[in-house]
C-alpha cells in the first residue's frame, strides 16, 4: 500500500503574502491565522500578508513560518487528503508534531515564537554563520572540518549539499579547508547565529522550562525527528528531541531515507517555497513528490491524489 509523508520547511522559505490565499478562500486556514493572531503579541496578519521586514527576523520568522504551514495543512486535510508520517526541516518540525496530534496548534506557534527569541539571544548578533557547502560528500565535510574548533555540521540536506555553523572565524577557516578539498561552492547564509551548534545549547536549556507547561498529547500518527532521523512514537519522547535539536545537526537526508525505508512512497512539502523539493530529487528520484503552497497547488494535488485514491 502506498504512503504519504507530509514534510515541511524550515526558516528560509517566508516570503510575503505566504498563505494570503489560503486566508481568504478557506475558512479552515482562515480560523487558524485568527487565533494565532489573537494568541500572538503581533499583528500575525500584518506580517505574513503585506510588506514587513521582520518577516526575515527569527523571532518573527518562525511563528509566522508555522502558522501558514498548519493553517495550509489543515485545509489540505479537510479536503480528505491525510498522512501517514510528517516530518520537518528545523523549524518545520514543530508543524510536523502539531500535525501528527503530538501538540496543540496555538502551543506550537506559541512556542516557536519563543525558540525564534531565545535562538536569537543565544549567541551575540555578529559572532556566529553559517555556509552551505556545495559538492562534497558528508564524510568529506566531517573529516575536512574535524579538525578545526567551534565549526560543525547543522545540517544534512541532500547529496551533496551539507550546512556547516559555528562561530564566525571558525566558519571562514572551514569554508577555506573544503573550497581547498574540492567543494564546489560554499555559500554564506544570510542568519542571525550559528543555529543548530552547540553554541545554542543555553536555547534548549530555555525552551526545556518552557515544554513544562506544554499538554503534550498522544501522537496519532509518527514524525521522524532530526536529531536521529528516527520515527517518534511515543509523545513523552518529545521534547526531549526538541531541547536537543535547537543544538544538534539536523538529518534531513537521513529521515527522508528513513520514510522511504519505512514503506513512504509520496511526500508532500507544505508551506512557502520548494526547497525541500528540490531536495528530494537529489535524495531519490524514484517517490513521487509534491508541492502544496498556494491554493491552486492545493487543488492539483488533492484532485490528482485524492480523486485517485492512492491509500
Amino acid at each position: 500500500m502506498n504512503k504519504i509523508a507530509f514534510i515541511y520547511p524550515g526558516q528560509g522559505a517566508q516570503y510575503s503574502g505566504m498563505g494570503k490565499d489560503f486566508y481568504e478562500q478557506s475558512s479552515v486556514a482562515k480560523a487558524i491565522y485568527d487565533k494565532a493572531s489573537e494568541r500572538l503579541d503581533f499583528d500575525l496578519l500584518s506580517l505574513c500578508f503585506q510588506k514587513d521586514s521582520r518577516l526575515n527576523q527569527t523571532e518573527y520568522t518562525q511563528p509566522a513560518l508555522v502558522a501558514t504551514e498548519l493553517a495550509i495543512t489543515a485545509e489540505v486535510m479537510s479536503l480528505g487528503l491525510l498522512p501517514d508520517v510528517t516530518a520537518g526541516l528545523s523549524l518545520g518540525e514543530y508543524t510536523a508534531i502539531a500535525t501528527a496530534g503530538g501538540m496543540d496548534l496555538l502551543d506550537a506557534i506559541s512556542l516557536v515564537r519563543k525558540r525564534g527569541i531565545y535562538m536569537e539571544e543565544a549567541v551575540p548578533a555578529g559572532q556566529g554563520s553559517m555556509a552551505a557547502i556545495l559538492g562534497l560528500s558528508a564524510e568529506q565535510v566531517e573529516n575536512a572540518i574535524e579538525p578545526i574548533e567551534g565549526v560543525s555540521i547543522a545540517n544534512y540536506n541532500c547529496p551533496g549539499q551539507i550546512v556547516i555553523t559555528g562561530l564566525q572565524q571558525a566558519v571562514q577557516q572551514g569554508i577555506d579547508v573544503l573550497l581547498e578539498a574540492g567543494a564546489k561552492r560554499a555559500i554564506p547564509l544570510i542568519v542571525s547565529g550559528p543555529f543548530h551548534s552547540k553554541y545554542l545549547k543555553v536555547a534548549g536549556d530555555r525552551l526545556e522550562k518552557e515544554f513544562k507547561q506544554v499538554s503534550w498529547k498522544p501522537l496519532t500518527i509518527p514524525y521522524v525527528t532530526n536529531v536521529t532521523a528516527q520515527y517518534v512514537r511515543e509523545s513523552s519522547d518529545i521534547a526531549e528531541l526538541l531541547v536537543n535539536q535547537v543544538s544538534s545537526s539536523v538529518r534531513w537526508q537521513q529521515s527522508i531515507e528513513k520514510m522511504i525505508d519505512e514503506g513512504v512512497t509520496h511526500f508532500i512539502e507544505i508551506g512557502p517555497g520548494k526547497t525541500l523539493s528540490g531536495f528530494m530529487r537529489k535524495i531519490d528520484r524514484t517517490v513521487s513528490t509534491y508541492h502544496i503552497g498556494t491554493m491552486e497547488e492545493a487543488d492539483q494535488v488533492i484532485g490528482e491524489l485524492v480523486c485517485r485514491t492512492i491509500r
